[in-house]
């Protein structure tokens, strides 16, 4: 088993919290894990990215190279398309919808998803109207791992394990609210999968 996973989005969307829950449930699940962030300027809205390498054998390096990712997870539809020289043939991008736009000249918003579509692995998913239903709107980025986990090979109820691992010291109630995302991020893309 190999998974090589590119996380991607801008300074405050909780990219790092992602890749803390998968490499959590990677860890609870005996895998083999190597992980690679760039922050850039994340306190003002800059790019940041996560490589995950997630294996049942030994990983050499933390860089997952171009062509290689099984999966883009992004929490920003422009990200997404940033790293899409680094996916496999075959393989998935999973992306939120809502843009944000950080540049002066970001491209259209409809541009970007007719990009994504025309791939022949995604999932195109309105994570923050999601989060805002569930009466959390922060909670988006774990929408967005939600609707990833079935194109990860860990048992999804170890992911669970792995949420409540990572925000337990927030107390039950913000455990709660990131699984309802979670929960409703997954439900998404079995449905539009």
């Amino acid at each position: 088993m190999k998974t090589d996973i590119i996380i991607a989005g801008v300074g405050g969307q909780g990219i790092l919290s992602i890749a803390a829950c998968i490499g959590l449930a990677a860890i609870n699940s005996n895998l083999q894990l190597k992980q690679s962030e760039v922050h850039g300027m994340s306190q003002r809205g800059g790019a940041v990215v996560s490589n995950l390498r997630l294996s049942d054998r030994e990983i050499y390096s933390d860089l997952i190279p171009r062509g290689g990712a099984d999966l883009i997870l992004s929490v920003e539809p422009m990200e997404a398309l940033r790293y899409l020289p680094w996916l496999t043939e075959g393989g998935w991008v999973v992306t939120n919808t809502t843009p944000v736009k950080n540049i002066n000249n970001y491209p259209g918003s409809a541009e970007i998803i007719t990009e994504i579509k025309s791939l022949k692995n995604n999932i195109i998913i309105d994570a923050d109207e999601i989060a805002r239903e569930i009466g959390s709107p922060r909670s988006s980025n774990m929408v967005v791992l939600g609707a990833a986990t079935p194109f990860i090979d860990i048992d999804y109820k170890i992911f669970e394990s792995g949420i409540a691992g990572i925000f337990e010291r927030k107390g039950n109630d913000t455990v709660e609210i990131n699984l309802q995302a979670m929960r409703a991020g997954r439900e998404f893309s079995i449905k539009n999968n």
